[in-house]
């Protein structure tokens, strides 16, 4: 072990696999309706079909690389799509499930007042908050109730002490959700707000898509973790399983 190595050797981050929650969620936007219900608390939606089936690709594609490459830390979001992901990624790898660590610090964003309401609704429940999230933007408006990316970012820094001070030289797997992953990558990267917004109005996470990261020892004063691979679904494209990109973020402009 590198005494002066602060990072793992891997990180990958990967968004959970599709979930009803974002079936339903383009359901309504395709009905231009002002609400969608999936019957559950947002933390406890699980996985569609082709989630799960998803998933299993993105195991398969793990379970293919060799065995001092593949992942050895397990973190995941204690949501259930997260936690189904994971499991099912563990299950096709052969790996015992009881080796995940769930960290509530990797949960959603949490959206408050703006749970359960499109971007419609949104703008027709609540105008005012929709001129302020205009006007603000989503890096710093915070819906009632709810989150910044910034208050995101802010949770997200302990995670990132957690990772150094317990996994350095490990190759850890995280599992989590689509604004989680964005703000790993302006943490990791040092990114500006402006840099962080372009890459999400570019192309929204797809779901089971691999953010990954590997460490380069030649970088700075004790080497640095450079991004190899962002929005990587050949997992999933190698399986024929067809990539989708429905964000969970209910509101927020491009």
């Amino acid at each position: 072990m590198n005494e002066t190595q602060k990072w793992p050797d891997r990180l990958w981050i990967v968004r959970h696999g599709e979930s009803a929650g974002n079936v339903e969620r383009e359901r309504a936007r395709v009905a231009e309706a002002l609400t969608y219900d999936f019957g559950t608390r947002d933390a406890d939606v699980p996985l569609s079909c082709l989630g799960e089936r998803q998933a299993d690709a993105l195991g398969r594609w793990f379970a293919g690389l060799p065995e001092d490459e593949r992942p050895d830390v397990f973190l995941c979001s204690p949501y259930v799509r997260a936690r189904q992901t994971m499991q099912r990624v563990l299950q096709q790898c052969g790996i015992d499930c009881d080796r995940i660590r769930y960290d509530e610090r990797l949960r959603e964003r949490e959206f408050g007042v703006f749970d359960g309401l499109t971007r419609l609704g949104v703008r027709d429940r609540y105008p005012e908050q929709a001129q302020a999230l205009d006007l603000v933007g989503k890096f710093y408006h915070r819906p009632p109730g709810g989150e910044s990316w910034c208050d995101v970012i802010l949770r997200l820094r302990s995670v990132v002490d957690t990772i150094t001070r317990e996994y350095r030289c490990d190759r850890v797997l995280i599992v989590a959700h689509q604004v989680t992953v964005l703000c790993f990558r302006y943490l990791l990267e040092r990114m500006s707000e402006a840099q962080v917004l372009e890459i999400d109005r570019q192309k929204d996470v797809a779901n089971c898509a691999i953010t990954g990261y590997g460490f380069d020892p030649a970088l700075g004063k004790a080497g640095k973790l450079v991004l190899e691979r962002y929005n990587f679904v050949a997992p999933l494209v190698q399986a024929g399983e067809p990539v989708t990109t429905e964000p969970d973020v209910p509101a927020g402009p491009k």
